[in-house]
């Protein structure tokens, strides 16, 4: 399953849940500097659907906030859960 993600680096509270415009946001403690908070990003989608990390995959949107994501045999139910905040 494609998801469509919204991340807020540098967070204070990192977490995923919430929607920005359609898309799953994702907050993530680490900046946007050399890959970082990409990195963290995909770590925490794929704790929130429990998949493994190297499992999910960045589709599109490795330098913005804007981010596509692929999670293989990821729960609809889970998605509109964590949507809902």
């Amino acid at each position: 399953m494609r998801i469509p993600v919204w991340v807020q680096p540098g967070s204070s509270r990192p977490g995923v849940g919430g929607e920005h415009d359609g898309a799953l946001v994702v907050r993530v403690s680490k900046r946007p500097v050399g890959g970082e908070a990409t990195t963290a990003t995909l770590a925490a989608v794929a704790a929130a659907f429990g998949a493994s990390r190297s499992e999910v995959t960045l589709i599109a949107g490795a330098r913005g906030r804007s981010k596509i994501i692929e999670v293989p045999g990821a729960d609809p139910a889970v998605l509109k859960r964590l949507l809902a905040g």
